[in-house]
């Protein structure tokens, strides 16, 4: 005799017989984490990325975690062990983390207010400094970001060797500041010389984000601004920094961050207003071929470091 109990058995048992992506994703992730790159301090990170976690939380149905690394290696190594399912990457750091091995799939990236994706690498330095070019800097202190940075570190090195300059040569002391923050208060505070940084468009730079929020300050103690730095190196376009997500992930779970990444300018447009302080227009999908380019400089890069 079919009853009541014996249908609600094999309904059960049929979603137990079921494939593990077919399954509610739900059940496997109760609880999901972002994890983020370090390019500001990790307070400022916080209520930076604040909103776009309870963004996700309401539109995945799941708490969403942020999870501020201490440095771009934590971010790969934490998706590598499984513990980070999303992540917001460098350009190199994804690349770094796929060229090691780490299974992930790019989701999107911000498209800025120059209409692009990409941004550069620049080399900064005091516009009251006597150097005007990268020559005139042979000997001095260049601050560096992370080993992992794509703009702070891995296009500076690639692009100066490009045009003649062997970073580590041309250079007195090269240090890494941690964030793409500390690298430009190295620079303000007197501890470099020069200092590689990211670049997007003439009023969207490290610089003029770090003025908006008055952490800028010169010696008597005036706000500095942008035309208080001089570029005296800038890189070609990069592709955009990527969301990614691990590879594991059901095709359910990453078919719907995708989106809800998609969905993140106009469903919520504080909250992605807030990751770039509204200078960025949208966020546009993204394949591995576009990292392709990246994946072969930190190579060059690689090979480089093996000669020296």
């Amino acid at each position: 005799m079919i009853t009541r109990r014996t249908l609600a058995a094999a309904a059960a048992l049929a979603f137990l017989a079921l494939p593990a992506a077919a399954q509610d994703w739900k059940a496997r992730y109760p609880e999901l984490t972002l994890g983020v790159i370090p390019v500001e301090n990790a307070s400022g990170t916080a209520d930076r990325w604040g909103p776009l976690t309870a963004y996700l939380t309401k539109a995945l149905g799941v708490p969403v975690k942020l999870r501020v690394a201490s440095d771009y290696a934590a971010v790969i190594e934490g998706q590598r062990a499984g513990n980070i399912q999303i992540a917001y990457y460098g350009a190199a750091a994804f690349s770094r983390a796929v060229m090691t091995g780490v299974k992930l799939d790019p989701m999107v990236s911000p498209k800025h207010e120059t209409g692009t994706p990409g941004y550069y690498s620049v080399v900064y330095v005091l516009a009251t400094s006597p150097y005007k070019t990268v020559e005139d800097l042979k000997g001095r202190n260049l601050a560096l970001v992370d080993p992992n940075s794509t703009s702070g570190n891995q296009a500076p090195r690639f692009f100066l060797k490009r045009a003649g300059y062997d970073v580590e040569k041309q250079f007195g002391k090269i240090f890494y500041a941690g964030s793409h923050e500390n690298a430009v208060l190295a620079l303000t505070q007197g501890t470099a010389d020069a200092a590689a940084n990211v670049w997007y468009s003439e009023t969207d730079t490290m610089a003029t984000r770090m003025a908006a929020k008055g952490m800028l300050k010169k010696p008597d103690g005036t706000p500095m601004r942008q035309s208080d730095f001089r570029v005296v190196f800038k890189s070609d376009m990069l592709p955009g920094d990527p969301y990614a997500v691990l590879a594991s992930l059901p095709d359910d779970l990453k078919a719907e961050i995708r989106q809800a990444l998609l969905d993140l300018p106009k469903a919520d447009r504080a909250a992605f207003d807030k990751l770039s302080d509204g200078k960025d227009l949208d966020l546009v999908p993204v394949t591995f071929k576009d990292y392709e380019p990246v994946i072969d400089m930190l190579k060059a890069n690689d090979e480089q470091r093996k000669k020296s």
